[in-house]
């Protein structure tokens, strides 16, 4: 007997494995847990159109994509509008195949849109039943749009199940779609098995800024905040790390040669690797998430579980779940962010059981538990 298979369709998904996929490289990771009981053909962006054997247990159908993330692309842009079109036709398509390649148990969407509405289709098509998991993104950027906000009511509505990754993220969710919607944490598997060295109780303090180089995660913030910190301040600041890219690339190398010229500690480095960016955090004593909009973020995931600090913005979750785990700024300005980093340096670092206790609630494997309970439970064990 075929052993029917989990179709989950995606916008993120590793192409390159430079590190720039975040989300991508969460998805990888959930793919290979789910793929240890059961098959997975993942419909993913790629360079072009392909059919690829990732394992034993998983496929993978791409759509041809382009090189910078879909989120970053403007639909008033001819080549950008070029490849809006190509990735909807192309993903659609793409869905199609991955649930007519065999037996299928579930269909699956990684985010609301376009892949809730590709799988809302494609499910239809077979009598299947779907679900989506929605990310900040979905809600609170295209949730704002009227066209884009129909159709996610449409793909909420017609859901076996409903996730988002976090708790004021699935609360706003419910008000689009009428319907619950769970919180379900987004995690990824850490590479590192060796337990990274604890954090400095004192400073000197090395902080790290890890993520895209885009306006809603704040690095423009973060950058304004250093130049207003005081000669006090720097001393207790060994070095500071920004890692990333993307499209404040030309305001963050201006920014940072600013205050080297200053002579402060400043690093710029590009995107890390996944064991890079484990390893970078194990080197540092905070991470810093200057977001403007955010639910849980992967980076929070990622520091609670290598055991550091965070100091972040008050947008999304993150003051629930980072109040007793770092410093909160008051508000995501740097004004704001200049006092946290001056309270945080010069306070005393949160405990690490405490941080540890937070950690073990982002693991993998409770996640892709809930997951085959609710979606396959009569395929998985």
């Amino acid at each position: 007997m075929i052993e029917p298979a989990l179709v989950l369709v995606t916008t993120s998904y590793p192409i390159s494995g430079d590190g720039s996929e975040a989300a991508g490289s969460f998805v990888a990771d959930l793919v290979k847990e789910l793929a240890t009981t059961l098959c997975v053909r993942v419909v993913a962006p790629g360079r072009v159109e392909a059919h690829e054997r990732a394992a034993e247990r998983i496929e993978i159908f791409r759509y041809a994509a382009p090189a910078k993330p879909l989120s970053t692309l403007k639909p008033w842009n001819p080549v950008d509008a070029f490849w809006l079109a190509r990735v909807l036709r192309g993903g659609a398509r793409a869905t199609r195949a991955a649930v007519a390649a065999g037996a299928t148990a579930h269909v699956f969407a990684l985010w609301g849109l376009p892949s809730g509405e590709w799988a809302r289709r494609a499910a239809a098509q077979r009598g299947l039943a779907y679900s989506v998991w929605l990310l900040g993104s979905d809600v609170w950027t295209l949730g704002r749009l009227p066209i884009a906000r129909g159709l996610l009511t449409c793909v909420l509505r017609e859901a076996a199940h409903r996730y988002a990754d976090g708790h004021r993220l699935a609360a706003d969710a419910r008000a689009i779609g009428g319907t619950q919607v769970e919180f379900l944490p987004s995690t990824r598997a850490l590479e590192t098995r060796t337990p990274p060295p604890l954090p400095r109780p004192a400073p000197p303090y090395r902080l790290l800024f890890l993520g895209r180089w885009h306006p809603n995660k704040g690095v423009d913030i973060l950058l304004d905040a250093l130049a207003i910190l005081a000669d006090a301040d720097w001393q207790r600041i060994d070095a500071i790390d920004i890692a990333g890219g993307g499209p404040l690339h030309e305001l963050v190398h201006a920014r940072v040669a600013a205050l080297q010229t200053a002579g402060r500690p400043v690093r710029l480095k590009g995107f890390l690797a996944k064991t890079e960016a484990e390893a970078a955090m194990a080197r540092a004593d905070w991470v810093l998430i200057p977001s403007r909009i955010e639910s849980i973020p992967l980076v929070f995931s990622d520091a609670m579980r290598v055991g550091r600090p965070v100091i972040c913005s008050p947008v999304g979750d993150l003051p629930i779940v980072a109040q007793d785990v770092g410093v909160v700024a008051r508000a995501a300005t740097p004004e704001a962010w200049r006092d946290a980093l001056r309270a945080a340096l010069g306070g005393t670092p949160p405990d690490a059981a405490v941080i540890a206790a937070r950690a073990a609630e982002f693991s993998l494997e409770n996640v892709t538990g809930r997951l085959r309970r609710a979606l396959l439970p009569g395929v998985a064990a």
